[in-house]
């Protein structure tokens, strides 16, 4: 354990003046996430742990879609804290949708200290085949797909 921290009054200078918060109310940095594709839908896994699942709010408003969950502070009276680096607050994280998602099938879970998201492509942004038309000597229109060899 670290009772002697040289730092601590650079740290409480600083933070005074740019006028952050001390202690454990600091506001968290960050919500780190992975975002990757699978089949026909996108999977974001954000980690929060020690988040109470009442406090997690998955929200979309026009193609963005916000992430908002909250840690409470630990009880800290008569407490002589000698390291906090767990952050206490809001977190919040932000990612632009874009066209090519089905909004209205977005789907969530929280287990395990994770976040998980699903967000299923629209139709219309799936893959599908085009069929390719011409037009033999006769004039006869057919698809290259149904004709036979």
């Amino acid at each position: 354990m670290l009772r002697f921290d040289p730092f601590r009054d650079v740290d409480s200078l600083t933070s005074a003046m740019l006028g952050a918060s001390s202690g454990s109310d600091r506001a968290p940095r960050f919500m780190p996430m992975d975002l990757y594709k699978v089949d026909d839908h996108y999977m974001l896994s954000a980690d929060l742990p020690g988040v109470d699942p009442g406090s997690i709010d998955v929200d979309v408003d026009r193609g963005t879609l916000t992430l908002t969950a909250r840690r409470s502070a630990p009880e800290s009276t008569g407490v002589q804290w000698i390291s906090s680096e767990r952050f206490a607050g809001t977190f919040r994280r932000q990612v632009s949708l874009g066209d090519g998602v089905d909004t209205e099938r977005i789907s969530a879970s929280y287990d395990n200290g994770v976040l998980s998201v699903t967000i299923p492509l629209a139709e219309r942004a799936k893959p599908r085949k085009i069929d390719i038309a011409h037009t033999e000597l006769s004039g006869e229109t057919r698809s290259l797909e149904h004709q036979s060899t």
